[in-house]
């Protein structure tokens, strides 16, 4: 495949290894994807192993500080690698490349590259750049979809499962949040080449896709004069074949429509697994946040869920100890938590951002311990919900996607169910991509157990 001619300037090459780490969202093991698809035009083949690489990418989150402080570290840990063996090269990729620019080159922390996510089109000319001896660095964000026409390169090990990214950016502005500086302004990918890069993935025989973006049910694509909205996106996804299971990932409660609810409803293939960021509790909070829903809205958005998908199952982010909050407010969490019953939680401390509104404009005057205090008990409180929520699972029988053996015994194997739950299952004669029914007889919080 050829990148519009990316390449045609470029004298052949010997060939190079490509190690890629990757942290952070699913968003960023799609851009390593189509990373590894853009050097390998350029003569790079990926290898597992570090010690043999000639270009080391770290592909990297900026979500939170202990994120970036994971990344410096390993970044130390490379200069061993670039003492024993001095023609590698080191780059970092991804939203802490746009965050800190030019500062990831300082001297500490050995760096060559320094790539933002709109620019990885642009790394053959800077690594050019970096093979004459100097450093290379974009970080130029893009107002259009950068990478429509890049098959990417499959990086997942079950060849079951994989994501197509179907919009990069984000124009909700969130008080904490440092995806709007690091991703640009939301836009939306042509759904002819999301339908074709999905078809393809269940040709080669994928049997489930995660259909991605940073506020993925805010997708919207002109059409003549029509416009063509997530939910359509959606069914034309799951028209490729009945056995293509679809999932999304992330929404936004302001946009979980009722018209994508129905979608949804009418088709099985069409997972019934739901992640609706909450992030608090408390309207005031919320309105602190830049959030742009109320605790109420919400609410009645899990309550649509639940009357249009009976039985789906409900996850959530949640946040404590963002700036202001009080210990009812920090109640009013507690609370709507066991009001909604969710199935799983993903749960932090806040951590101030730089460059965001919270930095800026609030205070962060919750104390470390408080913090800690509360998150605690937001995690004691969800490690029962998920109890409870798998309890209520034990004696049904669900259709389960094989993805592969269990960690545990060779003879066991897992897999998920459309509510997005992993059941462990003896081995039998099946194998990875298979679909098969499971009648659930044990659990434990994260893990159904069947037969």
């Amino acid at each position: 495949m050829s990148v519009n001619g990316l390449f045609s300037t470029f004298a052949p090459m010997p060939e190079h290894k490509l190690y890629i780490e990757t942290y952070g969202c699913q968003m960023n093991v799609v851009d390593s994807e189509v990373v590894a698809a853009i050097l390998q035009q350029y003569h790079y083949q990926l290898t597992e192993d570090i010690n043999e690489a000639d270009l080391v990418l770290v592909n990297t989150c900026s979500i939170r500080d202990n994120a970036e402080q994971r990344v410096k570290s390993r970044l130390r840990d490379f200069r061993k690698l670039k003492e024993q063996k001095r023609s590698v090269s080191i780059g970092v990729i991804g939203c802490m490349a746009e965050r800190l620019k030019e500062k990831l080159l300082e001297d500490e922390l050995i760096v060559d590259l320094v790539v933002g996510p709109d620019a990885y089109r642009k790394l053959p000319e800077l690594l050019q750049k970096v093979e004459s001896g100097q450093k290379g660095i974009n970080t130029i964000l893009s107002l259009k979809e950068t990478y429509d026409d890049i098959q990417p390169v499959r990086m997942d090990r079950n060849h079951v499962t994989s994501f197509v990214s179907i919009m990069r950016g984000c124009n909700n502005f969130c008080a904490y949040c440092v995806v709007p500086g690091t991703r640009g302004r939301e836009r939306s990918r042509d759904p002819e080449t999301i339908v074709m890069e999905a078809t393809e993935l269940f040709s080669k025989g994928y049997r489930e896709v995660t259909l991605l973006g940073q506020n993925v049910n805010s997708y919207h694509w002109n059409e003549g004069d029509s416009l063509l909205k997530f939910e359509k996106l959606l069914e034309r996804v799951a028209h490729i074949h009945p056995s293509f299971r679809v999932r999304f990932a992330t929404s936004h409660p302001k946009d979980m429509s009722d018209d994508l609810l129905k979608v949804i409803s009418q088709y099985p293939n069409l997972c019934k697994s739901i992640h609706l960021p909450v992030q608090s509790g408390s309207t005031t909070v919320l309105q602190r946040m830049k959030r742009r829903y109320t605790r109420e809205h919400y609410m009645e958005r899990i309550s649509a869920i639940r009357d249009y998908l009976p039985g789906a199952s409900i996850t959530t982010d949640i946040i404590t100890g963002f700036c202001g909050e009080s210990e009812e407010e920090h109640q009013q969490t507690l609370r709507l938590m066991e009001w909604a019953q969710y199935d799983f939680a993903y749960m932090f401390k806040y951590s101030e951002r730089p460059e965001t509104f919270a930095a800026e404009k609030l205070k962060d005057d919750v104390p470390e311990t408080v913090k800690t205090r509360r998150l605690n008990e937001i995690i004691e409180l969800q490690g029962k919900l998920s109890l409870e929520s798998k309890k209520r699972d034990v004696g049904q029988t669900f259709k389960v996607l094989v993805e592969g053996t269990s960690k545990k015994s060779e003879e066991q194997l897992y897999g998920r169910t459309s509510q997005n739950k992993v059941v462990v299952f003896p081995k039998n004669d099946l194998k990875p991509g298979d679909y098969t029914d499971v009648t659930i007889s044990a659990c434990t919080s994260a893990t159904l157990i069947g037969h």
